[in-house]
């Protein structure tokens, strides 16, 4: 008998941890698994070949839910997936991470009684501005199979009262699509296409709202920015928020500072892998830098990914400009990590854990 899976993705971070899942699903015998792509965000490098590079196929289903509200989001996809859920039954529904179709997904699938699986669970800032820290809550309270990246995760899942055998730790499967992606990326094309030198600019990535919606803070943030860019270059790939909030300051010029458009996936992790620093406020980025060895500051008050700290190259800096000016300039002038930190599990096989975790709910 053949047990079908509905695999929901809505952004380009769902597609990088799902796919490796999705790939393993794909060659256990008597597993049928479709892919429901919810639209959330219109993302051109989900294009060429990305998904194809990725190792999975294109999604069966596209419900192009767009951009809007959060609410709006939210019950387009509870709409979207129920219906089709409703068209082609599955006995599991699979989503990955914290994004609004992670947890609207969830929501639909409950409540027509189908069992989730989640990918990435446990994670917690408790920062509850947040709404990616609703969406992990919200996720893992109704999911069955709960796929941790790390000890910690686990735990936090049982102080909140969540435990047993669906609780599984299975390491990080947004490394594994890391470590395939990374071997197909010309590094030296890349860096000239950027102008820069291997391990000597500094990478940026910067979007989310207690930063770009507070000109008191953006202002003397990329004017710190601004200063380290007069010693090492910096290239900014600003999101379209980060850049329609610039231009609102009034301001056009930030000295040396190189703002890009958005890159694609493959390339910004080139760019990444020969950063001598990178400066971010992304959650994965933090997981992509320990990997690396690369150097990492997070420009945020707190960190669902505590285990980037502990074990890895990950420092939380606050939202402070002047602490971040001090911390990218001791970081600069120390030695460089010898080799990357090895984190348990963040190894490359996570997807296969995964698949087997939700292989014996199954067949149980």
């Amino acid at each position: 008998m053949t047990a079908s899976v509905l695999a929901v993705v809505g952004a380009r971070p769902n597609f990088v941890k799902a796919a490796p899942v999705i790939s393993a699903l794909e060659q256990i015998h008597g597993i049928s698994v479709r892919v429901l792509h919810t639209g959330q965000h219109y993302d051109r490098a989900l294009s060429g070949g990305f998904i194809d590079r990725l190792g999975m196929r294109q999604p069966d289903v596209n419900l192009g839910v767009g951009s809007g509200t959060h609410a709006q989001q939210t019950a387009g996809v509870i709409t979207g997936v129920e219906a089709a859920l409703v068209e082609t039954p599955a006995d599991l529904v699979v989503v990955a991470g914290d994004v609004n179709s992670t947890m609207a997904a969830a929501l639909a699938a409950t409540k027509l009684g189908i069992s989730i699986a989640h990918i990435e669970s446990g994670l917690r800032s408790r920062d509850w501005s947040m709404p990616e820290e609703v969406n992990r809550v919200v996720t893992d309270h109704v999911s069955q199979v709960l796929l941790c990246t790390s000890e910690d995760a686990v735990a936090n899942l049982a102080r909140e009262g969540i435990s047993g055998d669906g609780v599984r730790l299975v390491g990080n499967t947004m490394i594994d699509s890391l470590f395939r992606l990374l071997e197909g990326v010309d590094r030296a094309a890349v860096l000239a296409r950027n102008a820069v030198e291997p391990g000597n600019f500094i990478l940026v990535t910067l979007h989310r709202p207690a930063l770009v919606d507070d000109p008191k803070l953006l202002r003397p943030t990329m004017e710190v920015l601004a200063e380290l860019a007069e010693s090492v270059p910096v290239v900014f790939p600003a999101h379209p928020r980060t850049t329609a909030r610039l231009e609102d300051t009034g301001y056009s010029g930030w000295g040396k500072v190189m703002l890009a458009e958005p890159m694609d996936y493959t390339d910004f992790i080139g760019l990444e892998a020969e950063a001598r620093l990178v400066i971010t406020d992304s959650g994965g980025v933090q997981e992509e830098t320990t990997v690396l060895g690369v150097p990492c500051l997070t420009y945020r008050t707190t960190t669902e990914r505590p285990i980037t700290i502990e074990l890895g190259t990950n420092e939380l800096v606050g939202l402070d400009p002047n602490a971040l000016r001090s911390a990218a300039e001791r970081v600069l002038v120390a030695d460089p990590p010898a080799e990357p930190p090895r984190i348990p599990l963040w190894d490359g096989e996570a997807g296969w854990r995964a698949a087997e975790a939700i292989d014996a709910l199954l067949t149980d």
